[in-house]
């Protein structure tokens, strides 16, 4: 699994123009399965992503179209950890690590 974690390179203003795109870029990989969660991050992270299990360069690929790193206004940092425990609501994600 993966956190991505997404820190802003532009002043917010120009950010502010691009996240529709973005928000459109996120409903697709909802919906392809590949994002679990998504928000807002702290002082120095804009935003988290969290994605399932996938091959990294997978990953890269896809982060690299999101229209925020298109336009050069953020850049991602990815941390990737294996999950060993979670909690109940992410049983099919326990099942998939399990097998």
């Amino acid at each position: 699994m993966y956190i991505a974690l997404l820190a802003y390179t532009a002043p917010r203003n120009e950010v502010d123009y691009a996240l529709a795109e973005h928000a459109e870029w996120l409903r697709t990989h909802f919906s392809r399965g590949l994002f679990l969660v998504s928000g807002k991050g702290d002082i120095d992270h804009d935003q988290v992503i969290l994605t399932r299990p996938c091959v990294r360069g997978k990953l890269d690929a896809v982060l690299a179209t999101d229209p925020l790193v298109i336009q050069r206004l953020a850049h991602y940092t990815v941390i990737e950890f294996s999950a060993t425990r979670t909690a109940h609501e992410f049983h099919a994600i326990n099942e998939a690590l399990a097998s």
